[in-house]
């Protein structure tokens, strides 16, 4: 089991990364330092993939806090593992100067004989891959990151990692990566944009809360957007009273169970507070309305004719605090978040908002998590928060696929969250 003295001996307590200029957040700018090499490892590089959201702030700049903010960073080496038809990377390499290698070794040691790089950035998201008998993408998240600290034992020097989104589709080899950070001693940062993306409004779970209840309503499917989904719910949970005490039980519902399950009315007699579910619904700016309509809360049947399959995963927490997530694609379109606090009669509820296409702000935010990793060589948000929902995930995709509720005795993961908020507020 993780236990809180674990994390607080990691050295990862966090930044208040989006509360602080740049000037805080990367230190103030040395023109005499040499400036940080970093490789690219994607599993492909198109428009609209999370190389080009991510990968490409690194060559260009950023937009944060009003600022164009061009990082201390060179990309100088990338490794691509798929090249479809609309590829970028051989387009960005030309452009900007950097090669792109055949192998994850050559593109850490630059084509030499040992690391050469100060950073590694791993995205591997998209790409034509197999899928588990649980419906989960098997991303090669794992491969590549097992590659890159192969790099790190064999050369005898490790630097900071960022790992988009979850860390792997099994379990084992998420906790594997866990454990190798520590062993090789980097900085080791991961997750979702929506922990770090702005809020409207603008509010935090108050630390030290005493939470009943959570939810997140959100758009997508499993295995993709219920991470984003679940890191929407965990940033808030790690806040509460007594800090992190991680997961007992995961429920997988999908299709008209969900619907028998909402219409129970409670948690405790299988379902989930509609209070909650009215409050996130409410924060919602693109609640599906009939044709001609809008500004009203849609009905059952309604709910039942837009959503052809709907996903819930309720998530028992060890300390008893209790949260659901819902998968209501052709109901919402965006992120919203509520939780009923002990001894408060109104519901805490937000929106956790994401610029649209094509400059998705919200991805500029993640990578300035990045970039602070890098730079200050300190993870900027709690690795156990990533290691806990890529748990979740696994857990919510088998519950449905076995169709039975988990026991996750595995995700007693512990810590305690950094008490300054990590979202966006300018």
């Amino acid at each position: 089991m993780l236990t809180r003295r674990m994390f607080l001996g990691t050295g990862c307590t966090g930044l208040a990364a989006v509360g602080l200029l740049p000037e805080v957040l990367f230190g103030a700018p040395d023109e005499g330092a040499a400036r940080k090499r970093m490789a690219i490892l994607t599993t492909e590089w198109r428009y609209h993939s999370h190389a080009w959201h991510m990968g490409e702030r690194f060559l260009v700049g950023y937009p944060i806090h009003g600022k164009w903010h061009k990082p201390a960073i060179d990309v100088v080496a990338a490794y691509v593992d798929q090249f479809p038809e609309n590829d970028l990377s051989r387009k960005r390499s030309e452009e900007f100067g950097f090669p792109i290698y055949k192998s994850v070794a050559e593109a850490l040691r630059c084509g030499g004989e040992k690391l050469a790089v100060d950073a590694v950035l791993i995205i591997g998201e998209h790409g034509n891959y197999e899928k588990s008998e649980y419906e989960q993408t098997k991303y090669p998240r794992y491969e590549l990151f097992k590659q890159v600290t192969d790099v790190f034992r064999k050369d005898g020097r490790s630097v900071p990692v960022f790992n988009d989104k979850h860390l792997s589709w099994k379990w084992d080899w998420a906790k594997e990566m866990y454990d190798l950070s520590h062993e090789l001693n980097f900085a080791f940062c991961a997750g979702s944009s929506l922990p770090g993306t702005w809020r409207l409004p603008s509010v935090d779970m108050p630390l030290g809360a005493k939470v009943d209840e959570m939810m997140c309503v959100a758009m997508g499917g499993i295995d993709s957007y219920d991470f984003h989904a679940l890191e929407v719910i965990q940033c808030m949970a790690e806040r509460r009273e007594g800090g992190e005490t991680g997961v007992s039980a995961v429920h997988g519902l999908r299709g008209d169970s969900v619907w028998a399950a909402m219409e129970t009315g409670s948690w405790a007699k299988g379902g989930w507070s509609p209070e909650l579910f009215e409050a996130c619904l409410t924060r919602s700016q693109t609640l599906a309305q009939p044709e001609t309509y809008s500004h009203r809360y849609p009905t059952v049947a309604q709910m039942k004719e837009w959503v052809k399959e709907p996903v819930a995963y309720r998530i028992e927490y060890t300390d008893g605090t209790k949260a659901t997530m819902l998968l209501m694609n052709g109901l919402v379109g965006d992120f919203t978040f509520a939780a009923q606090l002990k001894g408060k009669p109104e519901p805490l509820s937000t929106l956790f908002y994401l610029p649209p296409v094509p400059n998705v702000a919200y991805s500029a935010e993640l990578m300035a998590k990045a970039e602070s990793t890098f730079v200050n060589r300190k993870a900027a948000c709690p690795l156990e928060r990533t290691l806990l929902t890529t748990g979740l995930v696994e857990a919510g995709c088998q519950s449905i696929g076995k169709g039975v509720r988990m026991e996750t005795p595995h995700l007693a993961i512990r810590y305690s969250a950094p008490a300054e908020s990590q979202f966006a507020q300018h």
